[in-house]
């Protein structure tokens, strides 16, 4: 009985020391129609990068408004930086390459054709220097040297990949969405390192990194559930409760908050106690297919690209294209 006084004792404590909730902001119109995907932040320029069907939006975070985009494109998806060479790079699904950007222009520098089918995610490892597309239809991530701005090398995979993350250090974790797996890939050989089954989750999408205590957490639709894994074992040590259509979720080292974001229109935020437990702290409500997200880890806000949908339909409306914007009070 002490045990347990004890650990309530010092849940509540946890909760009471990070009252604070997030709250909508403002809204931010972006121009144009059609699908969306990714959001990614360029903290150095303070730059919000959306996907939007054959562009990428990007907003000042600084003046809260959309200032241009990459434009004329087939299918976009994923976007990572290079902020050392001033280049940015996209995936373009439907066309099978990677569009390279200036960061400063954003014009169109190249093209790069890759070998695989259906870039989607893409992420910078800075142990290896290069970027990883991560190609859902070939099973396979194109490794592409970001400075020579062309494909080195492929990774062959174990099934259909979707989101990734890599702990910096030559370590990449990627989920496998058909097979529930967690593929872990040594960039310094190229190779799949480990795969670890993910049970219970089932169709693992958005996966982020607590690099101190090596957690990861996968989010799955088929479950709905955020599982904790430990990183260095690949062992699931617990599964948490979280909306439906989940795609991406964040960790937040300074605040100790994991947040995910689903398609029903909800994000479910965890307080971090410790290495391995984790209160819920608040079911955000956003809107219907508001399921990918980018942090600002600066202002600890959070940013949801979304559309508005006919109602009971999955039929966008013409030029309703937002960024909800999120901040703590």
């Amino acid at each position: 009985m002490k045990k347990i006084i004890l650990s309530l004792a010092f849940l509540c404590a946890g909760i009471g020391a990070f009252a604070q909730q997030y709250v909508l902001e403002k809204t931010i119109a972006i121009p144009g129609n059609g699908g969306y995907d990714y959001a990614f932040i360029d903290q150095a320029n303070h730059r919000l990068y959306t996907s939007h069907g054959t562009a990428v939006n990007v907003i000042d975070l600084n003046a809260g408004k959309v200032i241009g985009a990459i434009k004329d494109m087939k299918g976009v998806h994923g976007i990572a930086i290079c902020n050392d060479l001033g280049r940015g790079f996209i995936t373009d699904g439907k066309a099978n390459a990677i569009v390279v950007f200036d960061i400063k222009t954003l014009s169109t520098i190249k093209t790069i054709p890759i070998t695989g089918k259906g870039p989607d995610g893409i992420i910078y490892d800075p142990a290896s220097k290069k970027l990883f597309a991560f190609e859902g239809d070939s099973n396979s991530a194109a490794v592409i040297d970001p400075k020579e701005m062309k494909q080195v090398a492929t990774v062959s995979l174990p099934g259909a990949p979707e989101f990734a993350v890599t702990d910096g250090k030559g370590l990449i974790y990627n989920n496998l969405e058909d097979k529930s797996m967690l593929a872990v890939i040594d960039t310094r050989t190229m190779k799949v390192k480990h795969t670890y089954p993910l049970t219970p989750c089932g169709g693992p999408t958005g996966i982020a990194l607590d690099k101190a205590h090596q957690r990861l957490f996968t989010v799955c639709r088929e479950n709905k559930g955020m599982s904790v894994i430990n990183a260095a074992t690949g062992k699931v040590i617990e599964t948490l409760p979280i909306g439906a259509g989940v795609d991406a979720v964040i960790y937040n080292a300074d605040l100790k908050l994991i947040i995910a974001s689903n398609g029903d229109g909800t994000a479910t935020i965890f307080k971090q106690q410790d290495a391995d437990h984790y209160t819920l702290l608040q079911t955000l409500q956003t809107k219907f297919r508001a399921k990918t997200m980018a942090m600002d880890t600066e202002t600890h806000k959070l940013y949801f690209p979304v559309a508005d949908f006919q109602p009971g339909t999955k039929n966008q409306l013409p030029d309703s294209f937002k960024v909800l914007v999120y901040d703590l009070k």
